[in-house]
């Protein structure tokens, strides 16, 4: 009798399917409210590619090359997708392991992985809203023509673009404190974004560097984003397979480094 009933009491009650679905949705819901609601982290993610875009695809490049505003297009929204899960995975984990949070989010009574999917539910929310502004801006002030097909699958491509770039965050947020991590990301994404041809064609660096970009993912997310307003960039597949592996190698090296040090 002791034996069933040690048994028993050993077996954690297992939570109501409805009722963890609810959860993920609720942390899901408030992830993206509260980056919704933080000014400091939602305008400069909206305004700079927009302001870039606006001075580099409509001010100066219009002029030199007819599909350089479409191109850009391509490119500052690949820009503008990988700040949402850099900065917002990255430095917020970094701050909330620092605070105690991420501890207190462990022992709530909530399933383990709502708060990595809360966070990347919110990366892709506002990487839709940056590329949602930029096709607006390309459209209607620098004519670029577009089809709702092509604007349909910018849209998408810009969304789940985002996920290797919430990875990325989150291995980053697991290496340096919260002090340390806006420093780290910017040295990160910014010369990134210009090795991967996203300011520039890679065609003006010199040779070694155009022969390295695919080292780098948002090559890869701008190849296909060329790809879904109208170049040429080949078979797709190869670069979604690329962003794919970032994905589940940066995932599998921050979980690794968050069950050893928290």
């Amino acid at each position: 009798m002791d034996t069933v009933d040690l048994t028993a009491s050993a077996q954690a009650p297992q939570m109501p399917a409805g009722r963890v679905l609810r959860a993920y949705l609720q942390e899901m819901r408030s992830e993206c409210l509260r980056y919704l609601r933080n000014p400091g982290f939602l305008l400069p993610t909206l305004l700079f590619p927009a302001v870039f875009y606006l001075m580099f695809g409509v001010v100066l490049a219009r002029s030199s090359m007819p599909d350089a505003p479409k191109f850009l297009l391509a490119a500052y929204g690949t820009f503008g997708v990988m700040a949402p899960g850099l900065f917002g995975f990255g430095v917020s984990l970094a701050m909330e392991r620092d605070g105690g949070l991420l501890m207190l989010k462990r022992a709530l009574p909530m399933p383990p992985a709502a708060y990595l999917l809360g966070k990347m539910a919110m990366a892709m929310v506002v990487a839709g809203l940056v590329v949602a502004l930029l096709t607006t801006l390309a459209v209607f002030v620098a004519h670029v023509r577009l089809d709702g097909m092509q604007m349909l699958r910018l849209f998408v491509t810009g969304m789940i673009g985002a996920m290797p770039f919430c990875a990325m965050g989150l291995l980053l947020g697991t290496l340096v404190k919260g002090q340390g991590a806006p420093a780290l990301i910017n040295m990160i994404y910014l010369p990134m974004a210009f090795l991967s041809g996203l300011w520039f064609p890679l065609t003006v660096l010199p040779k070694f560097l155009q022969q390295i970009a695919p080292v780098w993912p948002s090559y890869h997310l701008n190849m296909l984003s060329l790809s879904a307003v109208g170049f040429d960039t080949g078979p797709g597949w190869p670069h979604a397979l690329a962003l794919a592996a970032f994905t589940a190698g940066f995932m599998l090296l921050a979980a690794r480094r968050l069950r050893r040090h928290g």
